[in-house]
C-alpha cells in the first residue's frame, strides 16, 4: 500500500513538472511580467553567494577563501528560472557568473544577449519594467561584478574573429549595454527620459519629437526654458526629472575625454595608419570646429578601424578600438547635426560621408559599400548632371538609409516580435537603434535632396500634408478608396478586410486582397504579395518609419490613394477628392474587369498519375495546372536541371469530389456548386456584397474542412505508390517531396493567382503525403484564396486543383527570376530576388535583389532575412541563421541566370501568343548548380497601366535637362 502511495506521489511529481515545464502562452508570460512589476523583489528570490566552486550559499555564509573565494547576488525565483527553460526568456540578468558561451547563445541567433539589450531598453522607458520595485532591492546586482565579468566577456569573445567579422554592428551594440568600461548607453537614456516626461507633462511633446528627431546640443536650452516658463506648473517630481535629463544630456554632449584617448591610443600596437589617424584626430579636434571635416574625419577612422581591426592580435586593444570606435560615432552623430548643405553637391557629399560612416559602424557590409560607393564619388567630382543622374543619386542614397536600418531590424526584429507578443512597449527598441545610429542622419540628409529631385523632376507627392514627403516612392500603380488602416505593430495579428487600405511595416507574407499597401519594409520586388498586387492593380507604395508615425494620426479616416507611373503617391481626405476622383468609383457592373476561367477543355476523365515528363504546356488547364504542365517542359528543355515528378491530375480531384460530403446529402462538387448558386440568388434579393461574402467564406470554410476528412479511393492510394516506385525509384515513405497545389486558375492571361494556395515542403512520412493531398486541394478553399481570385473570377466555382509531387532539392539558396526589369530597368534586363534555403523570396522575405542587364548586375536590396530553411533528408525543415558579411549570388551564377532568361526567352517565349511575354521563373542552386522549379507567365495588370487618370497625374520628366551641381537646393 505504501509502496503504491510513493509511486502515485511520484507520478504526481513528475506530471506536475511536465505541467510547469510547457511553453508558457503570451498572456501567461504577461501575467508573470506584470507579478514582478508589482514585487519589491522582481524576477529575484533572495541574495546568496555564489562560490568559485560551483556551490551556492545563504547571504550570511560566505565563501570560503580555500575555495577560491565568490560573489554575492540575488538568485532568481522558481517562475523565473522555469521561463528560461520553456520559453528561452532572460528577465532582469545577472550577468556576473554567467557562463559567456550560455549568455552569447550562438545557437539561438545571440537572442540570450539581444534580450538583455530589450530588457535594458524596457527598463529605461517603464520605470525600472520588471524591476520596477526590484530595482531597489540592495546588493542584487553589485555593479563591479558586472562590469568585471563584461570586461572578461568581451576580451573572451574578441578572440573569435569569425565572430567579430561576421556581427561587427552586434558587437559595437553590446558594448553600448554590457557594463565593462563605467559608461552607459546616454543616448538611449536621453531619448527614454524626454519620452518618460513628455507622457507625464503633454506640453513637454514638442520638445520630446525635436530631441527624437533632430537632436542637437541646443537641445538642453529649449529644456531649461521649458522649465522657467512653466515653474509654477510644475510639479517638485517633474522639475526634478527635468533637471535629470538636463545633466543626461549635458554628459551627452560633453566633449571628448581625449586625455584617456590618447593614453589608449599610446598603448595599442597593430595597424600604423589606425594608430596615427587617431592621434591626428585628437589633435584636429581641438583646432578645427569645422563639423564637416570633424564629421569626415570621423567617418573615415570608423571605416578604417573597422577594415584593420584585426592587425590588433591582442584582445584587449581590440576592446580598446572599439570603445573608441562608439565614442566616435557620438562624436559624429552630433556633429553631422551642426553640418549644414547647402548645395547639391555639398549634399551628395555629405551623403557619402555617412554611408562611409554606416559601413563603419556597421550597418553597411563591405561588399554592399562595394557596389555604391563608386556613384558617390562619380557624382561629386562632376560640375553637371542631369534630371536622370540627380533621381539615380536619390535612388542610391534611399537605398543606403533602407539598407542600414533593415540591418538593424534584421539583427532584432526576431526576439523584438516575440517581447512584443507579452509587451508591446518592446515594439519601440528597433525605433530607437535606428535613432542612436547613422540611418537617422542619412534620412534626414537623403529627404532634403529628395525635396530638391521632386521639385526638378515635377514628381510631387500629396500625402495628407505630413512631411518629409521625399521618402514615399510608388512602386505598383492603381488607384482605391476606402477606410486607412495604420498597423505599426506585428502585421500577422491584423484581420485585414479587402475595403481598407493598409499602411505596415512589413508586409505579412500571406495577405489577403486589400484595396491599397503602404509599407515601410516593401519585403522584395517578386514576392507572391508583390506579384499580386501588380497583377490587381492594387496601388502599392514604400514610405519611411518616420512617415508612418505622421500618419497614424488619420487612422481609421475615408480616403483615396492613388500611386502614378511614375511613382508620385497620392493620399487624400475623402473631402478633398476631386470630381474626377469620385467619378472613379461610380458603381459598375460585376462583370466589366472579370474574366472567366476556361473549362471547356478540361480533361476529368483521366483519374490516373501521371508523369511529368508526359506533359508539356499544351496540358495546361486541361490535364492538370500550368506549374506541372511547364515544369514537364522544362524538363524536356533542361533535363539536367529539372527533378522527375508526377501529377495527380483534375480527374482524381474531381473523381474524389463526387463522393457524398457528410451530414449534408449531396456530393462535395453539389455543395459547391450550390453554394455559388445561393450567392448568386442572394445577389438578386439585393443583399449585400459583404453579407454574401460572408456567407461564401463560412461555406467555404466548412467544405474546406470536409476535404480533410475526405477518404482517399483506395485505388488511386496504389497508384500513387506505384508511381513513386516507377519514377522516383524509391517506396512511398522514403523520398522527402513537395506538394505544391495547381489549379486551374493560375496564370490566366489577366490573373496570375501566384502563391494563393498551399505548397507543403519536404514531407516524406506515407501518411503525412497521403494527408497532404487532400491540405493541398481543400486550399484552394481558403479564405484568403476565395477572397483573391473573388476580385477577378466570373466562375470561382469550376476552379480544379490539381497536385505536382517533386522530390526536395536541399539548394543553398533560392529565388526569382522574371524576365524583364520591374520598377528599374528595362523590359531587355531581368529583375532577381534570392534568399538562403529553400522556398527563397517568394514569402516576401528581405530578399538579395538584382537588376540584371546584358553586360552588368546592380544591387537593388542586400538580404536582410537573419533566418532560413534547409530541407534535411529525413523530413520537414530546419531553421538555420546567417550573417550578411557575403552575397548569396556569385558571377558564375549569374552567368548561368543569364542563359536560364535567354533560353526561355527563346524556347518558351516563341511559343507564347504574345512575343512580349516576360516569365516568373522559379529556381535554386546547390553547389552551384541551378535547379529549376517553376515557369509561370508574369502578369501585369494593364487596366492599372492604361488607365487615363492615371496617365494625368503622372508628371512629364526631361530626363536630360541639365543640372548645375553647385547651385542651391
Amino acid at each position: 500500500m505504501q509502496k503504491s502511495i510513493f509511486i502515485l506521489i511520484l507520478f504526481s511529481i513528475i506530471f506536475i513538472s511536465e505541467i510547469n515545464s510547457q511553453k508558457k502562452s503570451p498572456a501567461e508570460v504577461k501575467q508573470l511580467v506584470n507579478l514582478y512589476k508589482d514585487d519589491i523583489r522582481g524576477p529575484y528570490y533572495r541574495i546568496k553567494w555564489f562560490c568559485k566552486d560551483g556551490s551556492i550559499r545563504d547571504s550570511k555564509d560566505p565563501c570560503p577563501d580555500d575555495i577560491g573565494g565568490g560573489i554575492q547576488h540575488a538568485s532568481f525565483k522558481t517562475s523565473a528560472l522555469e521561463l528560461r527553460k520553456t520559453n528561452h526568456l532572460f528577465f532582469g540578468e545577472i550577468l556576473a557568473n554567467t557562463k559567456t558561451n550560455e549568455f552569447l547563445d550562438e545557437l539561438n541567433n545571440y537572442s540570450r544577449l539581444k534580450q538583455y539589450q530589450i530588457n535594458n531598453y524596457l527598463k529605461s522607458i517603464d520605470d525600472g519594467w520588471v524591476l520596477r520595485k526590484g530595482q531597489y532591492y540592495r546588493g542584487a546586482v553589485q555593479s563591479e561584478d558586472e562590469e568585471a565579468w563584461g570586461k572578461d566577456f568581451f576580451e573572451t569573445i574578441l578572440k573569435n574573429e569569425t565572430f567579430l567579422k561576421q556581427n561587427y554592428y552586434l558587437l559595437r551594440q553590446a558594448l553600448k549595454d554590457i557594463p565593462h568600461n563605467g559608461d552607459t548607453n546616454l543616448g538611449q537614456l536621453m531619448r527614454s527620459e524626454s519620452k518618460t516626461l513628455a507622457e507625464e507633462i503633454p506640453s513637454f511633446m514638442d520638445i520630446r519629437i525635436k530631441i527624437h528627431g533632430n537632436p542637437q546640443e541646443t537641445d538642453i536650452f529649449l529644456v531649461k526654458n521649458f522649465i522657467n516658463k512653466k515653474d509654477a506648473e510644475l510639479t517638485l517630481k517633474e522639475k526634478k526629472n527635468l533637471q535629470n535629463l538636463i545633466v543626461t544630456m549635458e554628459q551627452f554632449y560633453a566633449p571628448l575625454d581625449f586625455k584617456k584617448i590618447d593614453k589608449e591610443v599610446a598603448s595599442l600596437q597593430g595597424n600604423n595608419m589606425v594608430i596615427e589617424q587617431l592621434k591626428n584626430f585628437s589633435k584636429y579636434f581641438n583646432q578645427n570646429k569645422s563639423p564637416k571635416k570633424i564629421v569626415e574625419n570621423a567617418a573615415s577612422i570608423l571605416a578604417n578601424i573597422r577594415t584593420n581591426i584585426l592587425d590588433f592580435k591582442s584582445t584587449k586593444d581590440r576592446l580598446k578600438l572599439l570603445d573608441i570606435s562608439n565614442q566616435l560615432e557620438n562624436v559624429l552623430l552630433i556633429e553631422t547635426q551642426n553640418w549644414e548643405t547647402q548645395t547639391l553637391q555639398e549634399t551628395a557629399s555629405k551623403i557619402e560621408t555617412l554611408s562611409c560612416a554606416a559601413l563603419g559602424s556597421g550597418l553597411l557590409e563591405f561588399w554592399e559599400y562595394d557596389q555604391i560607393e563608386n556613384k558617390f564619388t562619380k557624382f561629386v567630382k562632376n560640375d553637371n548632371s542631369t534630371v536622370k543622374e540627380v533621381n539615380e543619386l536619390l535612388n542610391t542614397s534611399r537605398s543606403v538609409v533602407e539598407w542600414s536600418a533593415s540591418f538593424i531590424k534584421a539583427n532584432y526584429n526576431e526576439d523584438v516580435l516575440k517581447y512584443t507578443e507579452f509587451e508591446p512597449l518592446a515594439y519601440g527598441f528597433i525605433d530607437d537603434r535606428v535613432r542612436n545610429s547613422i540611418a537617422l542622419s542619412l534620412g534626414e540628409t537623403i529627404s532634403k535632396l529628395g525635396a530638391f529631385v521632386s521639385k526638378i523632376s515635377n514628381i510631387k507627392n500629396d500625402v495628407m500634408s505630413i512631411d518629409n514627403q521625399s521618402t514615399i516612392r510608388g512602386l505598383n500603380p492603381g488607384y482605391a478608396y476606402g477606410n486607412l488602416v495604420v498597423v505599426d505593430g506585428n502585421p500577422d495579428d491584423i484581420d485585414v478586410n479587402t475595403a481598407n487600405i493598409y499602411i505596415f511595416q512589413n508586409p505579412p507574407s500571406d495577405l489577403k486582397p486589400v484595396a491599397g499597401i503602404m509599407t515601410v519594409s516593401e519585403g522584395n520586388l517578386v514576392s507572391h504579395v508583390q506579384l499580386l498586387a501588380r497583377n490587381l492593380g492594387i496601388p502599392n507604395a514604400a514610405l519611411s518609419s518616420k512617415n508612418l508615425s505622421d500618419l497614424k494620426k488619420y487612422d481609421g479616416k475615408k480616403v483615396f490613394f492613388a500611386v502614378s507611373h511614375k511613382g508620385n503617391v497620392i493620399l487624400k481626405d475623402e473631402d478633398d477628392m476631386t470630381d474626377e476622383e469620385e467619378k472613379l468609383f461610380e458603381k459598375q457592373e460585376r462583370s466589366k474587369n472579370m474574366i472567366e476561367v476556361p473549362i471547356k477543355d478540361i480533361r476529368l476523365d483521366v483519374t490516373k498519375v501521371i508523369n511529368m515528363r508526359e506533359v508539356n504546356a499544351t496540358d495546361s488547364g486541361k490535364l492538370c495546372g500550368p506549374k506541372a504542365a511547364n515544369l514537364g517542359e522544362l524538363k524536356n528543355l533542361f533535363p539536367d536541371q529539372v527533378v522527375e515528378g508526377l501529377i495527380i491530375p483534375f480527374g482524381v480531384f474531381r473523381k474524389h469530389m463526387n463522393l457524398p460530403m457528410p451530414n449534408e446529402n449531396k456530393t462535395y462538387w453539389q455543395y459547391l456548386n450550390d453554394t455559388f448558386i445561393e450567392a448568386k440568388n442572394k445577389k438578386k434579393y439585393g443583399i449585400s456584397d459583404e453579407m454574401i461574402e460572408r456567407y461564401l467564406v463560412q461555406s467555404l470554410k466548412k467544405l474546406h474542412t470536409a476535404i480533410l476528412d475526405i477518404q482517399l479511393n483506395k485505388d488511386f492510394i496504389v497508384d500513387l505508390k506505384d508511381n513513386f516506385k516507377s519514377i522516383f525509384k524509391d517506396d512511398i515513405g522514403r523520398v522527402p517531396v513537395f506538394l505544391r497545389s495547381d489549379t486551374n486558375m493560375e496564370d490566366l492571361k489577366e490573373f496570375t493567382g501566384a502563391g494563393l494556395n498551399l505548397t507543403l515542403f519536404n514531407i516524406k512520412k506515407e501518411n503525412e503525403i497521403l494527408e497532404g493531398v487532400k491540405r493541398v486541394w481543400a486550399s484552394a478553399y481558403t479564405e484568403r484564396s476565395f477572397k483573391w481570385r473573388q476580385k477577378y473570377l466570373l466562375n470561382p466555382e469550376n476552379v480544379y486543383p490539381s497536385i505536382l509531387i517533386i522530390p526536395s532539392v536541399d539548394v543553398d539558396y533560392s529565388g526569382v527570376m522574371i524576365t524583364k526589369g520591374i520598377n528599374a530597368g528595362t523590359d531587355e534586363d531581368l529583375t532577381v530576388a534570392f534568399s538562403r534555403g529553400a522556398g527563397g523570396a517568394v514569402d516576401g522575405q528581405s530578399a538579395e535583389t538584382r537588376l540584371i542587364t546584358k553586360n552588368n548586375d546592380y544591387l537593388l536590396a542586400p538580404a536582410r532575412q537573419a533566418d532560413y530553411i534547409r530541407l534535411p533528408d529525413y523530413g520537414g525543415t530546419k531553421k538555420y541563421y546567417t550573417s550578411f558579411d557575403k552575397e548569396i549570388l556569385n558571377k558564375n551564377n549569374i552567368k548561368d541566370i543569364r542563359e536560364l532568361a535567354s533560353t526561355v526567352r527563346k524556347k518558351i517565349g516563341a511559343k507564347a501568343d504574345d512575343k512580349n511575354q516576360a516569365f516568373d521563373v522559379e529556381f535554386g542552386f546547390k553547389d552551384d548548380k541551378l535547379w529549376l522549379f517553376q515557369i509561370r507567365p508574369f502578369v501585369e495588370n494593364k487596366q492599372a497601366k492604361s488607365s487615363d487618370y492615371l496617365n494625368a497625374i503622372t508628371p512629364k520628366v526631361e530626363s536630360n535637362k541639365q543640372i548645375n551641381i553647385t547651385e542651391k537646393i
